[in-house]
């Protein structure tokens, strides 16, 4: 404006500071909600400030906090992933995306993650650590997925009994082991042994497809068809 005033520019320069002051009203009011853990609030707030600064790491970086501790890490996963590119070393995002798939049970997406983490800093303790974690059940899964293509479901369900030993702290991991149990010993035929391993899974997922149709047919080898 001191360079080149006229009204027009003047209007203009006038409306971009009032928004200016807005958005940083907005930002404080956000950091305040988050500070008192009212992350819902937080998040609509950030939804505010960041349709207009679109490019601003920090916040995104906020509001994929909010929404890990609001229960919905999947939505983080988005603003880390812009984070991450905003950023230069942005090793931390690539970290917490890491944690998240693998959270989540997508180990494959996880490793590919936590890779990215180690081609900006292969020193990084938290990003090596998970890659070490997220390698020896990614490599267990597949292992256990080929013996089970070449038909060795007794190698296959020990092989799976070891991926719940490698990870016993994060549920999901387990569920998907007793699944792909329940299926070794239905194509087996031990019919006994699947049909008590497929109710467990089923009760912790009673609309699992897997393990409805194996349980189906150790039902069938036991005669029993209204089951």
């Amino acid at each position: 404006l001191k360079s080149n005033p006229s009204n027009n520019e003047e209007k203009e320069a006038q409306a971009q500071l009032t928004k200016s002051d807005e958005l940083q009203r907005l930002h404080s009011q956000a950091l305040s909600a988050y500070q008192q853990e009212d992350y819902e609030t937080a998040i609509s707030l950030l939804d505010e400030i960041l349709a207009v600064c679109v490019w601003d790491a920090e916040l995104r970086e906020l509001r994929a906090e909010c929404y890990i501790k609001e229960g919905e890490p999947s939505k983080a996963i988005s603003d880390l992933k812009a984070a991450a590119k905003l950023k230069n070393d942005n090793t931390e995002a690539f970290y917490k995306i890491s944690r998240i798939y693998y959270q989540l049970g997508d180990h494959e997406l996880s490793l590919s993650e936590v890779r990215e983490c180690l081609k900006l800093d292969q020193d990084h303790k938290q990003c090596f650590s998970l890659y070490k974690q997220v390698k020896k059940l990614n490599k267990q899964i597949e292992s256990a997925e080929e013996l089970i293509r070449e038909g060795r479901y007794n190698d296959a369900i020990s092989k799976y009994e070891s991926v719940m030993k490698t990870e016993p702290e994060v549920p999901v991991y387990a569920t998907r082991a007793k699944e792909r149990i329940c299926h070794c010993l239905s194509k087996n035929q031990q019919a006994t042994e699947a049909i008590k391993v497929c109710t467990e899974v089923l009760q912790l997922e009673p609309t699992n497809v897997n393990a409805l149709k194996d349980r189906a047919e150790a039902y069938l080898l036991e005669d029993l068809y209204e089951e």
